[in-house]
């Protein structure tokens, strides 16, 4: 996918993601505290099962599942030298899913540790995007990010490597302010000037927080907004899963808003099933 074709698919508002991926796997059987990526390998049946259900919904994006499949984080698992290996597995997952009619996005995330040194969050987005890349994504995101140096280094190593569009969101506080400092306002401007594609929020907190972030946004970048909030804030149950109080029809209306307000992307983070993903496109094409 080139950079115009996104644009020109944008131009389309609002266009739909996926919703939540991790909350649904553990639904399906996935146990606390191992790798996902290599779960989801060694059982891709409920990962397809959920991404052909998101494309029945209305997704027109969906994220492989290569979230954590970076070298710093597999290191937690000592999968270091499999990022190749589970990469090109995921994305090959996500594609027979789905098929070639739909979109894919290459998914980096966070490292989670505010000390990585810039030139090793480089390195290992680089290695990570080039065998994304090589296996056929159309293009990338680097979403639930913590502060804008993790986005500035997956712009700077995508930059390097190919020519497909970035989008960038990062968590947030409801004020806005972000997990490493600053504020999603400043993060945003900085990321367009660097060249992201797309740019915006998701997981953070329920949509009917965010109307005033939404909306600061919008004024600070000219370039397309992405919301893709939880379903809600989350209660902790007496067997220790969270469960998210928003139902898919008020989630869907509380989106409307944040479209209103200048949201170009949507769709669900933590929480999110494929019926709120449905709910967001019968509210848009009804």
């Amino acid at each position: 996918m080139t950079k115009q074709e996104f644009q020109n698919l944008v131009k389309q508002r609002p266009v739909i993601l996926d919703g939540a991926t991790g909350s649904n796997l553990m639904k399906a059987g996935m146990p606390k505290g191992v790798c996902t990526e290599q779960w989801v390998c060694e059982n891709p049946k409920p990962l397809q099962e959920l991404q052909k259900a998101y494309e029945k919904a209305g997704s027109q994006i969906v994220y492989a599942p290569t979230f954590s499949a970076n070298r710093i984080s597999l290191k937690n698992y000592g999968l270091e030298n499999k990022v190749e290996e589970l990469n090109k597995a995921l994305i090959e997952i996500s594609r027979t899913a789905v098929g070639s009619q739909m979109l894919v996005a290459g998914d980096l995330t966070t490292a989670g540790n505010q000390e990585t040194p810039y030139e090793e969050l480089l390195e290992a987005y680089r290695e990570q995007i080039l065998v994304q890349t090589r296996e056929g994504i159309d293009l990338l995101v680097a979403e639930t990010m913590l502060g804008v140096t993790e986005c500035m280094a997956a712009l700077d190593a995508a930059a390097s490597v190919c020519s497909l569009p970035v989008m960038c969101t990062l968590t947030v506080e409801s004020d806005g302010s972000l997990f490493f400092g600053g504020n999603i306002y400043e993060a945003v401007e900085t990321l367009e000037e660097m060249g992201a594609d797309a740019v915006g929020i998701n997981c953070s907190t329920g949509p009917d927080q965010l109307l005033s972030v939404v909306e600061n946004m919008r004024k600070r970048v000219n370039i397309p907004l992405i919301v893709k909030p939880n379903a809600g804030i989350p209660v902790i149950n007496a067997q220790g899963q969270p469960v998210y109080s928003m139902e898919a029809r008020e989630f869907a209306a509380c989106m409307k808003h944040l479209v209103d307000a200048g949201a170009d992307i949507i769709g669900g983070c933590c929480g999110t099933t494929p019926e709120y993903i449905q709910k967001l496109h019968d509210t848009f094409t009804l």
